[in-house]
C-alpha cells in the first residue's frame, strides 16, 4: 500500500553534544543532525511515509552532513533550497535524566531566510499533510513567508503545527502573539508540557486544549514526558500512557511522537483535509503508536528515530 505524502517545512540544526576529554582545558563535541522539523521528516521517512522536506540547507560542513543524513533516511529533498548562509548550531548539555538544555548559534543562518519565490514553486497537489513549527514559524524574515505558505495550503491539505518553543532564541510572547492565528490554520496542534507552561503559564492542560479548540485547532495533543500524552479532539479527551524504556536521552522524542501520530493517521486514510472522519479511538491508536516511536528514540543517543523494521520487532516482542 502506498501511503500518502507528508511534507515537512522547517529547520535542520547541528546538535552538538559535549563529550568527556582526557584534559580539563578541552571540550569535545559530537555533532548530530537535528532540528525539530528535520527530525520529524526523518522519522516519517523511516516509518515508511513518503516524506518531503522543505528546508534551506547550507553548503557548509554541517549542511553537507544534514543532506547526507536526510537522504540516507529516505527523505525527499527535491524542493530543498541550496542556501548561501551558514547552518544553525545548537550546543546541548544533558542533565542526569537525559533532558537537554540548548544554547544556539543562529544569527543570520540559512534556516530563517525564506523568500516567497522559494516556496511559491512548491507543488502541494500530492501532499496529504503539511507539517511545520518550531523556529521556522517565528524567526524573521522567513516566518511571515512560512505563515503565508501555510494559509495557501490549508484549503487542500491537513495542517499540523508543533510550536516547539525555544525561549533562548525567541521570546515566548512572540509565540503567544501568533498562536491563535496558527490555530486558525492548524488541524493538528502537538506540543510538550514545557511548551504549555511557556505559552499558557499555570493553565491546566484540559483548559489549554479548550482554548486552542476555540481558536480553531481540531486535534490538540500535549506530550507530558513520563506522564504520557493527553489528546483532545473537539473537547473529547483521552490519556495515553508512556511506553517504558531505558532512556539514553530525550532529544527528538517529541518530534518522533508527532511523526508516529501523523504516520498512523495517514496509513488509515485520515489525512488530506479537515479530519472530518477522525474519531477519538483513531486518535488514541495513533497516539499509542507515537508513544512507541518516541520510546525507541529515547533509548538511543541523540535524535535518531527508529526504522519501520524496529517497530515491527517491538510489536512482535510485545505479542510473544
Amino acid at each position: 500500500m502506498t501511503l500518502p505524502r507528508i511534507t515537512v517545512l522547517g529547520e535542520c540544526v547541528a546538535d552538538a553534544f559535549t563529550e568527556p576529554t582526557s584534559t580539563s582545558n578541552e571540550l569535545a563535541l559530537r555533532v548530530l543532525p537535528g532540528g525539530g522539523p528535520a527530525n520529524t521528516a526523518v522519522s516519517l521517512a523511516r516509518l515508511g511515509t513518503p516524506a518531503r522536506f522543505l528546508a534551506r540547507l547550507s553548503g557548509d560542513v554541517f549542511g553537507r552532513l544534514f543532506r547526507a543524513h536526510l537522504e540516507a533516511s529516505g527523505v525527499d529533498l527535491s524542493d530543498a533550497v541550496q542556501a548561501a548562509e551558514p547552518s544553525t548550531l545548537a550546543v546541548a548539555e544533558l542533565d542526569d535524566r537525559g533532558q537537554a538544555a540548548f544554547s544556539f548559534h543562529a544569527q543570520n543562518t540559512a534556516d530563517w531566510q525564506w523568500k516567497p519565490e522559494e516556496l511559491a514553486r512548491v507543488d502541494l497537489s500530492e501532499t496529504a499533510c503539511l507539517h511545520t513549527g518550531s523556529l521556522a514559524l517565528v524567526r524573521q524574515p522567513g516566518a511571515t513567508v512560512v505563515e503565508d505558505f501555510l494559509a495557501a495550503a490549508a484549503p487542500h491539505a491537513t495542517i499540523s503545527i508543533d510550536p516547539n518553543v525555544r525561549p533562548l532564541l525567541v521570546r515566548p510572547d512572540v509565540y503567544r502573539a501568533r498562536l491563535a492565528h496558527w490555530c486558525t490554520l492548524a488541524d493538528v496542534l502537538r506540543l510538550s508540557e514545557d511548551d504549555l507552561e511557556l505559552l499558557l503559564p499555570d493553565t491546566p492542560p484540559e483548559k489549554a486544549c479548550d482554548i486552542w479548540h476555540a481558536a480553531g485547532a481540531r486535534l490538540v495533543v500535549i506530550t507530558r514526558g513520563a506522564d504520557g500524552a493527553l489528546a483532545s479532539l473537539d473537547g473529547e479527551r483521552v490519556q495515553v500512557p508512556v511506553v517504558p524504556t531505558s532512556v539514553a536521552d530525550t532529544v527528538g522524542a517529541g518530534d518522533s511522537f508527532t511523526a508516529g501520530l501523523l504516520h498512523h493517521l495517514g496509513a488509515r486514510g485520515l489525512l488530506g483535509g479537515r479530519l472530518a472522519e477522525l474519531r477519538l479511538d483513531d486518535v488514541e491508536e495513533a497516539c499509542r503508536f507515537g508513544a512507541r516511536v518516541a520510546a525507541l528514540t529515547c533509548s538511543v543517543a541523540g535524535p535518531n528515530p527508529p526504522w519501520q523494521s524496529q517497530l515491527a520487532q517491538l510489536a512482535a516482542a510485545d505479542r510473544a
